[in-house]
């Protein structure tokens, strides 16, 4: 072999390592640039994430109170039921009190509930008796339905 082939088997080589050097060279810088593209695109959505989580927080948050501020409505409704029956009861066992009353007077004088009309119960509406102001109830009716009423 001479010089000159020599010469030129050590030229390719060294062609052929600048060649792959620079291919690997390139190859790196594309690599580093894509991962600095994913790192930025990382961020962005990272941020994005961040902020849906702010959000999510925040609407739970809300959600509690809204279930807090239900529970204590359905507490308070509870409790007005509640003072509302207790009420009614009250109502009715004063009623009954009434009734047992004009029962008491009636016996001890039947002539008075014939004659006068009987004290609370002027605005009870009562199904047998005629609603219309045009039909007063005649005394044979109003009898009858007090009768009806004691038994």
């Amino acid at each position: 072999m001479d010089n000159n082939a020599m010469i030129w088997i050590i030229v390719a080589i060294a062609a052929v390592v600048v060649i792959a050097f620079v291919a690997w060279t390139v190859r790196n810088s594309r690599r580093r640039a894509e991962a600095e593209r994913l790192r930025g695109e990382i961020g962005q959505r990272t941020e994005h994430l961040e902020k849906r989580e702010a959000v999510a927080n925040e609407t739970e948050a809300r959600a509690k109170a809204a279930q807090a501020e239900a529970e204590a409505k359905a507490a308070e409704a509870a409790r007005l039921q509640n003072t509302a029956r207790t009420h009614r009861e009250a109502v009715e066992n004063s009623r009954e009190e009434l009734d047992a009353h004009r029962e008491r007077a009636d016996k001890l004088d039947p002539k008075g509930s014939i004659d006068e009309s009987a004290p609370g119960k002027a605005d009870e509406v009562r199904a047998d008796m005629p609603t219309t102001p045009q039909q007063p109830a005649t005394q044979q009716q109003r009898t009858a339905t007090e009768e009806h009423l004691r038994s």
